[in-house]
């Protein structure tokens, strides 16, 4: 004997079993957007380097409150990407300007970037835990279904504010130092405006 769900049932069980490929595509957008913004196939890969982090918290904080990841929950992963990648987006945004306008090393670039967009980064993250934290609470009326979507995303928001701002950096030096080893990635010296600093390799693809 076999069971299985008809009617409503059966349509809503067949649009959740592409959540997950509807996620990987999602990222996938978000990758190619990216590239074609920087122009390169390195910094997209950086910036994304933090939503590893973001889903791990979301997924442990419905496994400490008993909650299963339903469609509300799997919604606030995917509010997490954009969060997530905006605070990685603010941190490379200014280090590539600081190698390509002021001619710092990846190091400098990307040590500045952390320090002054530091407050802004914190504002906005905050912003947004503040907004779904009575999500998480189940405050108002029939907030009990969508409990799991605000606890996705303070809990991802937590987990990923404290790890993003020390991995995004290493990662976006880790990724500097492989392309400068590869072949033909050391360009001509970029000539310098009248009263700028050389840029010299800091120019990358």
């Amino acid at each position: 004997m076999t069971g299985s769900f008809q009617g409503t049932a059966q349509a809503f069980q067949s649009s959740v079993s592409g959540l997950g490929l509807l996620l990987c595509f999602a990222v996938f957008i978000i990758y190619v957007v990216l590239g074609i913004l920087y122009e390169s196939y390195i910094h997209p890969l950086t910036i994304l380097s933090g939503l590893p982090a973001a889903g791990l918290g979301a997924l442990l904080t419905l496994f400490v409150f008993g909650r299963e990841l339903d469609l509300y929950a799997f919604v606030g992963v995917i509010m997490l990407i954009g969060i997530v990648k905006k605070n990685a987006i603010m941190m490379i945004d200014f280090a590539l300007a600081a190698e390509r306008m002021h001619g710092k090393t990846p190091h400098a670039a990307i040590r500045e970037a952390c320090l002054v967009r530091f407050r802004p980064i914190m504002m906005t993250t905050f912003a947004a835990l503040l907004g779904t934290l009575p999500i998480a609470l189940s405050l108002g009326s029939s907030g009990g279904p969508r409990k799991g979507l605000g606890l996705a995303v303070v809990g991802g928001l937590l987990v990923s504010q404290f790890l993003t701002l020390f991995l995004t950096p290493v990662v976006y030096l880790a990724l500097d130092r492989f392309v400068r080893r590869e072949p033909g990635a050391a360009l001509a010296p970029t000539p310098a405006e009248p009263g700028e600093q050389p840029v010299g390799d800091a120019h990358r693809a």
